[in-house]
């Protein structure tokens, strides 16, 4: 059943598609369509970049008992900006024995590898930019590519804690996207697709984390844990020790180029979460009751966007939690976890998994009637 939704964007960008295709050549409404998108998903990722930096820190410090930023604005809600403006106009070093060419390049790829991927999430119902058949694929494929910029950065510096903290880095990356491919590729079972709308779209009235039963519970777990290693945060953050390594991989690095790798690791901690939301908590679908007509029509007057955002901030949350929570651990242990414990068991959680999809054991096919679509 189709409810009215008065607020969503996908009818603004409906709305302007047909004025400027009534308006122009096709060729030239598609191009100023491509910029306008190119523009929005850009100040989207800064802004984003600046609210995740501010509630870091005041959620820091809540768990650390201080205030954290509260002179430039209203409860320090300018700090992100004042700071993002120091950075732009901030000198750039420039080091003498680096290999240039790498060293300059090395930060594009960050950036490149986390706009890629953004541009793949959907936002809402209609808001989202590229929905291959094959997204789930092409997420794993493409957010890969920033660990060349990690290695590129460490390698090019000439500096032996950038070797090491990138090393360490490439180590672990490629460690944990084993599991974190793995617990998506379970989801791509139960699903029985990979195209990031249609798994929304079959999440209509039962999340896949219950659908799944405790094997989607397991990959959901595995699938947070493997990410939040992947994004280089406490207490994974070995490849930027700042007590044994200065800075890690971009010590080097200073001004907007420093900016560049600070800005994808907040924007890659919120990819994880929003990636995590669409495959497991139903992305930007709004809670449904099969048959609940009223309901599910008030659910829907709350914006789909605002429905992901929310369930990607509780992530982003849960992220910060752990991060302040724990110490950082030994490059032996952090590799252990990954080969001894996360991988075996999610091969076999893949394998459970089949079997529940076969048997027809999950929630929706054995009361289709109520968590069916």
């Amino acid at each position: 059943m189709n409810y009215s939704q008065p607020l969503e964007l996908s009818h603004v960008t409906a709305w302007l598609d047909e004025v400027l295709r009534g308006a122009m050549p096709e060729f030239w409404a598609l191009l100023i369509e491509y910029v306008l998108i190119g523009v929005v998903l850009l100040t989207l990722y800064a802004v984003l970049a600046l609210i995740l930096i501010y509630a870091e820190r005041k959620i820091t410090a809540f768990f650390q008992s201080r205030l954290g930023p509260n002179r430039v604005g209203k409860w320090g809600i300018v700090q992100s900006v004042a700071d993002m403006v120091k950075i732009l106009i901030k000198e750039i070093i420039y080091v003498k024995k680096v290999d240039k060419v790498l060293f300059y390049v090395a930060p594009f790829f960050m950036i490149v590898a986390s706009m890629l991927t953004f541009g793949a999430i959907p936002f809402g119902q209609g808001l989202q930019v590229v929905d291959f058949n094959i997204g789930v694929f092409y997420v794993l494929a493409v957010s890969s590519l920033g660990i060349i910029g990690v290695l590129l950065a460490g390698w090019s510096s000439n500096n032996k804690y950038s070797m090491v903290g990138a090393m360490r880095s490439g180590a672990q990356f490629v460690s944990y996207e084993l599991s974190a491919g793995l617990a998506l590729m379970t989801m791509v079972v139960l699903s029985g697709t990979m195209q990031l709308s249609e798994i929304v779209e079959s999440q209509r009235y039962c999340w896949n984390l219950f659908n799944g039963h405790i094997s989607a519970v397991i990959a959901f777990v595995i699938y947070l844990i493997s990410g939040h290693a992947e994004t280089n945060r406490g207490p994974f953050d070995l490849p930027e020790a700042e007590s044994e390594l200065i800075a890690g991989y971009h010590t080097e690095y200073s001004g907007l180029q420093f900016g560049f790798f600070y800005l994808a690791e907040y924007l890659n901690m919120f990819i994880i979460a929003a990636i995590a939301t669409t495959v497991f908590l139903g992305g930007w679908m709004p809670i449904q009751v099969k048959g609940w007509d009223t309901f599910n029509q008030i659910m829907w007057y709350i914006p789909s966007y605002l429905w992901f955002f929310a369930k990607a901030a509780v992530l982003v949350f849960i992220s910060l939690w752990v991060r302040w929570s724990f110490p950082r651990l030994r490059i032996d242990q952090l590799l252990n976890l990954e080969w001894k414990y996360l991988l075996p068991i999610n091969l076999v959680n893949i394998f459970v998994m089949v079997l529940l999809v076969l048997s027809g054991l999950t929630l929706t096919g054995l009361f289709p009637n109520v968590f069916g679509n």
